[in-house]
């Protein structure tokens, strides 16, 4: 490993101590600094081989540092290390002409990677630009996962390579590509999207291509396509994998040439356009199946982005909640909050539809919800009502239900509330569901479900003759939720 000076500056002591060790283990010099003002006296002493700062600095921001020595030292890698891990902080540190950006907390082994790829690398910095943090960037989350989908979104916003972005349905693949496209070096041309799942097979190369008058029957005029509409902006090309493959073979041709023609016409057009494709599906099996052609699949995955589930980044899930609440009540509807219990069950539901079906929850809460603080209970009957129950640890997850069922009998007419039978009604209400499941879940063993719910043998045999509840009989997976 090439060994170097490094110049370290972060006004947390512990973290200059612990990153300091480290990365005198792996044979580096290192110079620390808790401030610019220190950062300038020992750049005095002499320039490091490669800068580690910090943003947020009590006297200065780490990213105006970046961009600074990227003009006077082009050739010192800056490494910026960060715990405001948003989508903004790459960019901003990539704009500023940062080697790379590290998102705290970080692991160690990662940091010393990064230093000795510096050191090979010096000189190759990216150009020095600054923009205004935008608070109003499309994805949201701090969790590891998604800050490796910022670092890569960073580092392609000044060139114009193919990006293919893979990941489950609902989990933001648009909104990634018009990430790169809103902040990329095209923005200021049209952003264009075509879904190729939605488009007839024998209407995709009209679409995508544009037709000439008389090319086909109806063609009453020339109409531009979707590659004429995105020239000079982004062009995104979602469920990429439902092309169909004689449609494949002409954009093949487009992405080798850089240029097309229209449908029955013979002059060449230039593709001036970013492609951003998409797909939910696994197109590497597409082209084990012979559905993909292999030779297009790599000239679209250029760089590859793959977006985690929603249940594979819990950890953003009470601010992508909050956000979308904040979005409903900007759109009219009433503003709401999340207790800390309804958090807890979003943070335990599986999300078979991600962020898409996180959003439409919280404009159903904030357009249903009675109370301005949104419960646990009223979380877990919307999400029994539309999806998989959640994975949610029992006392969170019973405490929510019979919430639930005592909210909506809050809601009843006041003469179906007072009539003296209240108690007795919720107990019954509660008890045959209890036992059913528990007597589905043994398969039906007596000895085992009264285990399960507390009661001895005898008494369990008591209460089914009393319910009227057959031992043998499944209640139905709608019943058990």
């Amino acid at each position: 490993m090439m060994a170097g000076n490094i110049l370290l500056v972060d006004d947390d002591e512990a973290i200059r101590t612990v990153v300091a060790h480290a990365l005198r283990r792996a044979g580096h010099q290192v110079r620390t600094a808790g401030s610019v003002a220190e950062l300038d006296r020992e750049v005095r002493n002499g320039l490091p081989d490669v800068l580690l700062t910090d943003v947020v600095l009590p006297d200065g921001d780490g990213i105006d540092i970046a961009a600074r020595f990227a003009t006077e030292a082009p050739d010192l890698p800056i490494i910026v290390l960060s715990a405001r891990n948003t989508l903004t902080t790459a960019v901003r540190a990539n704009e500023a002409g940062a080697y790379d950006y590290l998102p705290k907390p970080f692991d160690l082994e990662t940091l010393t990677r990064t230093v000795a790829a510096a050191l090979k690398r010096r000189g190759k910095a990216a150009p020095t630009t600054t923009e205004d943090e935008d608070q109003n960037l499309p994805l949201i989350g701090r969790s590891p996962a998604m800050q490796e989908v910022y670092r890569v979104i960073a580092r392609v916003l000044s060139n114009d390579l193919t990006v293919l972005v893979s990941g489950e349905s609902g989990t933001g693949k648009e909104l990634v590509a018009r990430a790169i496209h809103d902040l990329g070096q095209r923005r200021a041309g049209p952003f264009v999207a075509i879904n190729m799942a939605a488009i007839p097979r024998e209407l995709i190369e009209a679409e995508l291509f544009g037709h000439e008058r008389g090319a086909f029957t109806g063609a009453a005029q020339r109409t531009a396509g979707r590659f004429e509409q995105a020239a000079g902006g982004t062009l995104f090309l979602d469920e990429i994998g439902d092309m169909p493959i004689e449609a494949q073979t002409r954009l093949l041709r487009v992405l080798q040439s850089g240029e097309f023609t229209t449908v029955g016409g013979a002059r060449s057009i230039r593709a001036d356009v970013r492609i951003v494709a998409a797909t939910n599906r696994d197109l590497l099996q597409t082209v084990a199946n012979g559905q993909f052609r292999e030779d297009l699949y790599y000239r679209l995955n250029v760089v590859p982005i793959l977006l985690p589930a929603l249940r594979e980044r819990r950890g953003d899930i009470a601010m992508l909640a909050r956000h979308f609440l904040d979005r409903a009540a900007e759109a009219g509807l009433p503003r709401k909050t999340l207790d800390d219990e309804a958090v807890q069950v979003l943070e335990h539901y599986d999300w078979p539809g991600n962020v898409r079906q996180l959003e439409n929850l919280m404009r159903r809460l904030a357009a249903l919800s009675r109370d301005d603080r949104i419960s646990a209970g009223e979380v877990a009957l919307m999400l029994g009502d539309g999806g998989a129950p959640a994975a949610a640890p029992a006392d969170i997850a019973i405490d929510a239900a019979v919430r639930g069922y005592v909210e909506r009998l809050a809601r009843l007419e006041p003469a179906a509330l007072d009539d003296g039978t209240l108690y007795d009604r919720l107990l019954a209400e509660v008890e045959r569901p209890l036992i059913e499941a528990m007597l589905a879940r043994h398969g039906g063993n007596q000895l085992r479900a009264a285990r399960a719910i507390g009661l001895n043998r005898n008494t369990l045999r008591k209460r089914l003759d009393t319910l009227g509840i057959d031992p043998s009989s499944r209640p139905s997976e709608r019943e058990l939720r």
